[in-house]
């Protein structure tokens, strides 16, 4: 007999999500902030993997439980933002649960008519793993704490006309503030990011100088990632801060250099190049080869000789 797979929870209001671990009902509806140090969620009442149609940004500190989102498991002993978006299976596995910090959940109805319904999704950060957690100094968590307690002073008040402008505007705040927070982290931690665009360097060799190519195609940036251990959007991300461009770009440069290579010191037809490369068709390669450099394959080739 089929072992039975025991389906999520899946929660698609704060109010249910909060009966369920034990928590108060939230001021708003829509909207709700938890202090963990005067509330904490009892996951254990859920015993298993958590979807949230939510959006929920926290911020544990001495905590020695184990959280998966993603991938991968983060250990937040030493503090961390963290950034998750609607519909991402959660798994808390809560060892210890005397620590501090709050999360911060939104209904995206909330958002609904507004256009960061829409610009929400441009913050990269709701689609890190765990692992790439913001690691605030003491400053940037006053300031992050400081716009979050102006939230939860908001949602004290009695909602009239503008409270949800307000609220938004608080929320937009903390996204802005995130975004800037996570720059400074890519520039702080340019050892590590050092270490991996290494490894993606290495990667990507091994991928062109070989039959990788040839025999698995153009490479995704995916499964790039996967290899590198990271999610897609933070390597784009990081590269963005370090080289300005996307991890989809930086592929493609890659890829021309290893085409101009081979180009200038082989005979291989152009379609032979585009094959080795990893293209289906021929067509695209010279699309892309142009739109690079301004010139198709042909007539690089030739200038080389020419000179």
């Amino acid at each position: 007999m089929k072992k039975e797979t025991k389906q999520p929870h899946v929660f698609n209001s704060i109010s249910e999500l909060n009966q369920a671990l034990g928590l108060p009902g939230p001021l708003h509806p829509l909207v709700g902030i938890n202090y963990y140090k005067d509330m904490k969620p009892d996951w254990s009442r859920l015993g298993g993997a958590t979807v949230m149609n939510l959006y929920k940004i926290s911020y544990k500190t001495n905590y020695t439980g184990k959280f998966k989102y993603g991938q991968n498991y983060y250990d937040f002993n030493e503090g961390g933002l963290c950034f998750t978006s609607p519909n991402q299976v959660m798994i808390v596995d809560e060892e210890d649960q005397d620590y501090g910090g709050f999360s911060l959940v939104i209904h995206p109805d909330f958002l609904r008519n507004h256009p960061l319904a829409k610009t929400i999704k441009n913050y990269g950060f709701f689609s890190y793993s765990a692992s790439e957690a913001l690691h605030l100094s003491e400053k940037e968590k006053e300031t992050i704490f400081g716009v979050v307690k102006m939230i939860q002073e908001e949602l004290d008040q009695p909602i009239d006309s503008l409270s949800q402008d307000v609220v938004i505007a608080q929320i937009e705040l903390l996204l802005h503030y995130s975004n800037r927070f996570y720059n400074r982290q890519f520039i702080t931690r340019k050892a590590a990011n050092n270490d991996l665009l290494t490894e993606l360097e290495a990667l990507l060799a091994d991928y062109f100088d070989t039959e990788k190519a040839l025999q698995n195609g153009l490479p995704a940036v995916q499964d790039i990632a996967d290899q590198l251990k990271v999610s897609s959007r933070y390597l784009s991300d990081m590269l963005r801060s370090h080289t300005g461009q996307n991890a989809q770009q930086h592929i493609h440069n890659k890829l021309i250099e290893k085409a101009k290579e081979i180009l200038s010191t082989s005979n291989l037809t152009i379609a032979e190049i585009a094959y080795r490369l990893g293209f289906e068709h021929p067509q695209s390669f010279n699309k892309l080869f142009k739109r690079k450099t301004n010139q198709s394959p042909v007539a690089f080739r030739q200038s080389f000789l020419q000179n």
